[in-house]
């Protein structure tokens, strides 16, 4: 009777310091927010049908190739990373893919007007420019760019190809050899690895200047964030952390899930291993629990 008194008391105060500090640390550390919808209700919605035809031939006229490269279509990219970040600050994706990662509704608004689109206000306007302008071409221009980049889109994008599209060109993942300037080559020569880390470092001063701050690398942040935190981040990131540099991308559901299912791969490998062995430790508490309190009765049988 005595221990289950002493228990009472280690319980009651456990829970009155339990709701003393998690009321704090949600409401002032981690303020309440909602979670990701991916429908993207701020942007006015895609109402016309588009001509992929058409798409292609407004695509090239609006000068689109000009700073985006199209695999899918036999397009490269018109500079390497490096050089394109020192004109834009980052280097544009390739569009190949785009119609399968990104929300239509999304595409169609970050082409008629990025910086809204990307809820990147408080960083660019009249005084410190966008290096993206906004297309002034009409709604019907716009439903045939998002149907091309559809229609080019392959049906299925691996998790690493999400990632490098979505968050590879400002975010390393060196855990999987990935920089922003592309995977890093086999170098055999000291002067080819100085090249590699100069033609980094260049890039990466060129991202900060386009920033604010250099994006850290996300080898490991699937372990000190969590799932649902960058699941939340990446759909909109000002409403964890209102103020940051980092544009919404607009990534599907779909499209998000994969990037998180790629930095499980690279900063989570043994996840499963983990999951597997704590039924185990259940168990092996269980039989100390029993083994503990089998061994507590015989002793206090003897002092009573």
């Amino acid at each position: 009777m005595r221990e289950l008194k002493i228990l009472a008391v280690v319980v009651f105060f456990t829970l009155v310091t339990y709701w003393g500090v998690e009321p704090f640390a949600h409401s002032i550390m981690h303020p309440h927010h909602e979670p990701a919808t991916f429908t993207y209700d701020d942007l006015k919605p895609l109402n016309k049908s588009g001509d992929p035809k058409r798409g292609a031939e407004a695509i090239m006229n609006n000068g689109c190739t000009g700073c985006h490269g199209i695999k899918a279509a036999g397009i490269p990219a018109p500079m390497d990373p490096v050089t394109a970040s020192a004109s834009y600050g980052v280097n544009p994706p390739d569009l190949s893919t785009a119609g399968a990662l990104y929300d239509e509704k999304f595409l169609a608004n970050v082409i008629k007007n990025p910086v809204h689109a990307m809820k990147l206000e408080h960083k660019f306007g009249d005084a410190k420019p966008f290096p993206m302008p906004n297309f002034y071409g009409s709604d019907q221009d716009l439903a045939d760019i998002v149907a091309y980049l559809k229609s080019i889109a392959p049906k299925e994008v691996t998790p690493k190809d999400a990632f490098v599209n979505a968050c590879g060109r400002c975010h390393d993942m060196k855990y999987d050899n990935w920089y922003v300037i592309g995977p890093k080559p086999k170098m055999d020569t000291e002067l080819e690895k100085a090249q590699f880390n100069l033609k980094h470092a260049q890039y990466q001063a060129n991202l900060k200047k386009y920033l604010g701050t250099n994006p850290p690398d996300l080898s490991m942040y699937i372990r000190s964030r969590g799932h649902e935190y960058i699941r939340d981040f990446v759909e909109d990131p000002q409403k964890l952390l209102h103020g940051t540099a980092m544009p919404r991308v607009g990534l599907t559901e779909e499209s998000t899930m994969k990037v998180i299912e790629y930095m499980e791969k690279v900063g989570d490998r043994k996840k499963e291993k983990r999951n597997s062995l704590g039924p185990w430790v259940l168990l092996y508490f269980v039989i100390f629990s029993i083994l503990a309190y089998l061994w507590k009765k015989k002793i206090w049988s003897e002092v009573l």
